[in-house]
């Protein structure tokens, strides 16, 4: 029986769901547990989940390189697997160091696995590539939700338990690897040539990089409401119950609100709807300045997911309509790099701001550097297009 020329966009979706749910019974769990469980110091928590990242940075970096160069297949499957055995060996020693080493192991294949799904995801012929990211990206926050949700439930039961149910969502993942993802991947988009010295072959490795440095300052602010937001909270006296609300609220706005916004965007270009969304992202913070009581968060959480909804879904998106077929893997992998990159920055740079700054800096450093990636992109991508109207006109 001859392959299939694509994975099935069903599949993809259902990857995309579980593998951010196992993913995301990890992120929450390792401050806790090593702080309450393993009696460790915070500041060594940090430090794992740091290391944790620059593993993730290299699979993805790898995940791309390997979809490139060698077989996605086989790729897609090495990177479950390391991820599952990783958290399979989580059941039976979740001890002092073998939790932080094995931690790493999960990262790394995590990595890789998130970068060949965007690669897997975009090689998809049958629907716009914007479309598919945009439906990818509300599958993405159901795991996160769903995952979030489940760890917080069967802590209580003992982290063996954690441990075992995440094995269960990487066991399934490996199940619909092996069943759906064994493709033919086009290397090469039939019958389009790209000519000697054109536009996109001498810019696009610097607007990509452009993109990415946006990535890199959103995703560095983003990990600030994941880490120092918390302690500012409850610093003026507001229950950390409520500061989890907050991301309650920001999963039911993607999940039901997402497909309106994904209509809506459908009629402007991708550049103009990251524009748009990244620019409202960085104003939200602007606003975490001024907020003081319960409400004022809400109000800055429901203009933080909005801008979120408006601009993130359509970068990798955008950074495909920019590559080869066959740099397809490098450039989504180099998306999740900057992406793993930012999240691994923020917390330890939220850190050494708050030992000689107030928050008010912090925020305003985190807005600053979202804006100044924001223009150099523009202004790149104006020169792009207008070089590129020159030469049609020629």
């Amino acid at each position: 029986m001859s392959k299939r020329n694509e994975v099935r966009f069903s599949s993809v979706i259902l990857y995309s769901l579980i593998l951010n749910a196992g993913a995301a019974f990890m992120w929450p769990l390792v401050t806790v547990y090593m702080h309450n469980y393993l009696h460790k110091s915070l500041t060594l928590a940090g430090m794992t989940i740091l290391v944790m990242s620059v593993f993730m940075m290299v699979g993805n970096y790898l995940g791309g390189y390997l979809f490139d160069r060698w077989s996605p297949y086989k790729s897609a499957i090495i990177g479950v697997l390391i991820s599952l055995s990783a958290i399979v060996g989580l059941v039976f020693f979740h001890g002092w160091p073998m939790f932080s080493i094995l931690l790493l192991f999960v990262g790394f294949g995590d990595g890789a696995c998130m970068t060949l799904l965007n690669s897997y995801a975009a090689s998809i012929k049958t629907r716009s590539t914007r479309a598919i990211f945009n439906v990818l990206y509300i599958g993405q926050n159901v795991g996160i939700v769903i995952g979030t949700l489940m760890v917080g439930f069967l802590l209580a039961r003992g982290v063996t338990t954690v441990f075992i149910v995440a094995a269960v969502f990487y066991f399934i993942l490996l199940v619909i690897t092996l069943v759906d993802f064994n493709v033919v991947v086009q290397r090469r988009a039939p019958g389009k040539q790209i000519q000697r010295g054109a536009p996109r072959e001498t810019n696009v490795g610097s607007m990509i990089l452009a993109i990415c440095g946006v990535v890199l300052g959103v995703y560095l602010s983003y990990a600030l409401w994941e880490s120092v937001i918390s302690v500012h909270m409850t610093s003026l006296h507001i229950p950390f119950e409520n500061y989890s609300l907050l991301w309650t609220l920001n999963g039911l706005m993607i999940v039901f609100g997402q497909p309106f916004v994904n209509r809506i965007g459908g009629h402007f270009k991708l550049s103009t709807q990251t524009y748009v969304g990244v620019f409202i992202f960085a104003l939200s913070f602007i606003g975490l300045i001024f907020a003081k009581q319960y409400y004022a968060f809400v109000i800055v959480m429901i203009v933080t997911t909005i801008g979120e909804m408006i601009g993130f879904p359509g970068i990798p998106a955008w950074i495909d309509s920019l590559s080869t077929p066959q740099e397809r893997g490098k450039f989504q992998g180099m998306y999740n790099l900057f992406m793993s990159f930012g999240r691994a920055l923020g917390p330890l740079i939220g850190g050494v701001f708050l030992d000689f700054a107030p928050y008010g800096v912090l925020f305003s450093f985190a807005a600053g550097i979202i804006i100044v990636f924001l223009i150099i992109l523009i202004i790149l991508n104006h020169r792009r297009v207008t070089l590129l109207n020159y030469l049609a006109k020629k």
